[in-house]
């Protein structure tokens, strides 16, 4: 079985929104924290995984990076919310 890709949207110590995307999720985030991931968290961490989408193909996840980061910053926000409103009561208690 092949490995999940993800894209992501981390919010930051200071607001701000970063959109990336991975193979290996929990991974990926574990690195920004370490001050290893991209230049842009390293100097706003600690960031909070505040959103994903599963692709099984990079090519469909790097696709969906990139309209992603076409959005505004609230279409974005919006994004989240809507992502946050189909999970499940438990789930969403956790990154509150």
């Amino acid at each position: 079985m092949k490995k999940p890709n993800y894209v992501y949207i981390l919010k930051c110590a200071d607001g701000t929104l970063y959109t990336g995307w991975t193979n290996d999720l929990e991974k990926r985030l574990r690195a920004h924290n370490e001050g290893r991931g991209a230049k842009y968290t390293r100097g706003r961490l600690p960031a909070e995984l505040v959103y994903y989408e599963t692709f099984e193909e990079r090519s469909e996840a790097m696709g969906r990076e990139w309209a992603i980061k076409q959005l505004t910053r609230e279409q974005k926000l919006q994004l989240i919310r809507r992502k946050k409103m189909e999970e499940p009561a438990d789930k969403v208690r956790e990154t509150d």
